[in-house]
């Protein structure tokens, strides 16, 4: 017996979360002196007003967890007798896994028959989101979490994400995204194609001038990357630009067929608090990142 769990930073919401039996690590945001958890301080995220507030201005920062606070999600089902498969975002990207890694290092030792799993996604938001859709289905087809963990070996890297943002003030803020100039970015208009590396990390690789540039550029790596795109998912997903994301899906269908496996998904704030607002990506199954 094995209870699932995820983070907030794969853009899962309870109702999600709940179809597949997933527990719910909020991963908080902060802005001024208000410090924010998804889920838990509100029951549904208004992206709107979120976004409105950042395109106001603000910069939100964002905090890990402390040991303590890992120790009470997992624990209860530690003490139930059931191990733990936490599927997340990238580890690469957070100094909060130094936390879990205390935290686990503290219950290994109170429940020494307990075993924690864990998936690294190397990836956040859309990336997360769907792998972690995907094994939330191999959860419910009665797949082990070893089973689970040995196919994620073998696919992670086969889940690829390329997005640009609209405002690189945020990301120049966060540190996050190595390889551009978000000053001269903003001043000339370009917008940097971003995608997760193999190390779960966050890279510039191209530049497109303008909006439609940009998404002709996600196109084209989707072309030449995807691998059995109709049988996989597709995520798309936006910073509160849900028109950019209609077109960027309404491209895809028409390039694949109406029946591509396409879901529209909003980027949850504390990842928005990095990226900021308009902010479009897809994800894809590929042949490598």
């Amino acid at each position: 017996m094995f209870q699932l769990f995820t983070d907030t930073d794969t853009d899962i919401t309870p109702a999600v979360a709940q179809e597949y039996g997933y527990k719910l690590i909020s991963m908080p945001y902060v802005i001024g002196e208000q410090t924010t958890y998804p889920y838990v301080d509100f029951d549904e995220f208004d992206s709107k007003k979120f976004y409105d507030t950042l395109r106001g201005g603000v910069l939100p920062s964002t905090s890990g967890l402390s040991p303590a606070m890992y120790m009470q999600y997992f624990e209860p089902y530690f003490k139930d007798g059931k191990d733990v498969l936490y599927v997340h975002f990238s580890r690469a990207m957070s100094s909060t896994f130094n936390s879990l890694d205390l935290a686990m290092k503290e219950l290994s030792e109170k429940y020494p028959d307990r075993k924690l799993y864990t998936i690294d996604t190397k990836g956040i938001t859309i990336l997360s989101y769907n792998m972690v859709r995907a094994i939330g289905e191999l959860a419910n087809q009665g797949k082990s979490a070893q089973e689970i963990v040995d196919w994620a070996n073998e696919e992670v890297d086969k889940f690829a994400v390329y997005f640009f943002a609209d405002d690189l003030k945020f990301f120049a803020k966060s540190g996050r995204v190595g390889g551009f100039s978000a000053f001269m970015g903003g001043i000339l208009g370009i917008r940097p194609i971003i995608y997760m590396n193999e190390e779960g990390k966050m890279v510039s690789i191209a530049k497109a001038r303008g909006q439609k540039a940009a998404t002709a550029k996600l196109l084209e790596y989707v072309r030449t990357l995807q691998s059995d795109i109709k049988s996989q998912r597709v995520i798309i997903g936006h910073s509160d630009a849900l028109e950019i994301a209609e077109d960027v899906e309404r491209q895809l269908k028409a390039e694949y067929g109406d029946d591509l496996n396409t879901e529209i998904v909003v980027v949850n704030p504390t990842a928005g608090s990095h990226c900021g607002p308009n902010t479009v990506g897809v994800c894809f199954h590929a042949i490598h990142r």
